[in-house]
């Protein structure tokens, strides 16, 4: 390898003096020859000499990297690893489907072969009978890990101005592990190494068994057994368990090598047992035929209690004739209670689908009365709350005691709104106390005459609420559910004295223009409000969250007389002088 360093490429030339040197036709070069470049302030290194037209040569080879001579490194340290072993191999550097040289570097000898892949240009194959060494950067999958059981690597480390060769083993689930080429064997399998040997040795010993063997239970002794078997016997007698004093008397029978006095003991057991069954074959006998009797009479109560102690005691071997009796007694004690709660369910029935029915209403009642606080009176229609308002008094009376006051109350308000919208009823004005003179015996006049008339100095005025729940006023009929209100006109001096100037104006141009006039007209201001029981509710005087609505004076002058003449006894009534308005200018300073 050629120095970098000048002073070390000196030495070089004096040591090779004699020598040519080429560009290598297995790196990929041209073949040309090169000379040594010295530099002193840039690494020295190999060129080509100039072509005979004095233009720089044009050399092919482009890996001009550490790795560039990796195949011919891979081929001196197989070669010299196989002849320490007494193999003769030969090499090739192939180019399936024109790779780039030094790609791919297939080994051959006697016994074996191995193509080792350096790069992942050519996809290796398996099942060739080569064995592919792959290097670090060639991809394998996971089923070829756990099929193959391992796969080899090889990297080449920089070592000075060498590249030394390691052999890697991947196996599925382990890291690779490397090793230098004097650690590798060749085997009947092929490359092998350390790791290799370890793969193949877990996958082919049998694994310990996670257990040991269980120890045969040593059998009780036979008197011990035997008293065993005694006091189960006692046991079972002592609960009537008949069938357990059946089993117990045949193991007793069964068991051999007990001594002569336990022997004795188990005999006497086992002839009291037998007694005791007879006795028990009697108590059964007489138990079903009172069962028997019971159903026969229709005793119910008995029946049960009986059926109960036969289910047990007597629930084993039992005959054809005990079977019908059992079935006989279950049937009767079954059929009244579905009697009984027939007749109790029906009554329940009923209330619970009462009850059900008054939920569902008294939900629906409550999700309305949200729905009308949510939108408010000035969004609703007057259909929409009629709608609103029957179906809160449908569900109200299906709910009864489910609603609280409370929500009894406020569906009766809503109920009252929707019949005054549709009624279209003037709340009425607040009564005046009855010591205020005149004023107070003219009310209590007219409503004694049944029928309140509207005073004299008002305005008519027709309103109303769209069907987005905007309040609307008009000066005439013009749509069929609107309510019409006489406004009172305002007390105070100045929209008096305004209404006044801008009616005496009018008027004024009217009669000189002899006729209607469409232009320059005042207006009226008019402030609308919804009371809480529903109402529409109309002033001409200024009202916090009222809506106003300005409504034209009219072009006519007959109208325009009559309203003058109304403000003129207004003003007359309230001593305002009647002299036109003005807007009030700044003192000058």
């Amino acid at each position: 390898m050629l120095p970098m360093e000048a002073i070390e490429l000196d030495a070089f030339r004096h040591r090779y003096e004699s020598d040519t040197f080429w560009c290598g036709t297995l790196l990929g070069g041209c073949g040309g020859q090169l000379t040594t470049k010295l530099y002193t302030d840039r690494a020295c290194h190999f060129a080509h000499h100039p072509d005979p037209d004095g233009l720089p040569h044009v050399c092919g080879r482009h890996a001009r990297g550490v790795n560039s001579a990796d195949h011919l490194y891979v081929k001196s340290a197989a070669a010299a690893w196989l002849a320490d072993r007494g193999e003769q191999a030969s090499f090739e550097y192939t180019r399936p489907d024109g790779a780039p040289l030094g790609s791919v570097v297939d080994v051959r000898w006697q016994h074996g072969g191995l193509r080792v892949h350096l790069d992942q240009t050519v996809a290796p194959v398996w099942e060739s009978g080569m064995e592919p060494v792959l290097g670090t950067m060639v991809p394998v999958d996971r089923d070829t890990l756990i099929r193959r059981w391992y796969v080899h690597r090889i990297r080449l480390d920089s070592d000075g101005t060498m590249r030394r060769v390691r052999i890697g083993t991947e196996a599925f689930a382990r890291d690779t592990e490397w090793f230098t080429l004097d650690d590798c064997q060749m085997a009947e399998r092929g490359l092998t190494t350390p790791a290799v040997e370890r793969i193949i040795q877990g996958r082919t010993t049998t694994p310990p068994a996670r257990w040991p063997a269980a120890k045969a239970k040593k059998e009780p002794d036979a008197d011990a057994r035997a008293q065993v078997l005694l006091r189960q016997l006692a046991h079972a007698c002592k609960v009537e368990a008949v069938v357990v004093v059946q089993r117990v008397c045949r193991e007793i029978a069964d068991l051999a090598g007990a001594g002569t006095a336990t022997q004795s003991k188990l005999d006497d057991a086992i002839l009291d047992a037998h007694q005791w069954l007879q006795e028990q074959s009697d108590v059964r006998r007489e138990l079903f035929e009172r069962l028997e009797e019971a159903v026969t009479d229709g005793r119910a109560q008995q029946v049960r209690e009986l059926l109960v102690r036969a289910n047990a005691t007597a629930a084993h071997d039992r005959t054809e004739d005990e079977d019908r009796i059992a079935g006989a007694a279950a049937s009767l004690v079954a059929a009244r209670p579905r009697a009984r709660e027939a007749a109790q369910s029906q009554p329940d029935m009923a209330q619970r689908a009462s009850d059900l029915t008054a939920r569902a209403a008294a939900s629906t009642v409550r999700r309305v009365l949200i729905d009308l606080r949510g939108r408010g009176r000035r969004h609703l229609s007057k259909a929409t709350l009629h709608s609103h308002a029957q179906l809160l008094a449908e569900e109200a009376a299906k709910a009864g005691k489910h609603l609280t006051a409370a929500q009894h109350r406020e569906v009766d308000l809503w109920v009252r709104r929707s019949e005054n919208s549709q009624n279209g009823v003037v709340p009425a004005a607040p009564a005046r106390p009855a010591d205020k003179g005149p004023a107070s015996s003219k009310s209590a006049t007219a409503s004694g005459a049944g029928q309140a008339k509207p005073p004299v100095n008002t305005v008519t005025v027709w309103v109303w609420k769209d069907r987005y729940g905007g309040l609307r006023a008009a000066d005439r009929q013009t749509r069929p559910e609107a309510s019409v209100r006489d406004v009172p006109l305002p007390d105070d001096t100045g929209p008096l004295r305004r209404l006044y100037s801008n009616l005496t104006r009018m008027i004024a141009e009217r009669e000189a223009a002899g006729g209607p006039v469409h232009t320059n007209r005042g207006t009226l201001p008019v402030r609308l409000w919804e009371t809480h029981d529903g109402h529409l509710t109309a002033s001409l005087t200024q009202r916090k969250g009222a809506t106003v609505v300005s409504l034209t004076l009219p072009a006519e002058l007959e109208p325009l007389r009559e309203l003058h003449a109304k403000v003129v006894a207004q003003m007359k009534a309230r001593g305002i002088p009647r002299q036109p308005w003005t807007k009030r200018s700044k003192r000058s300073t």
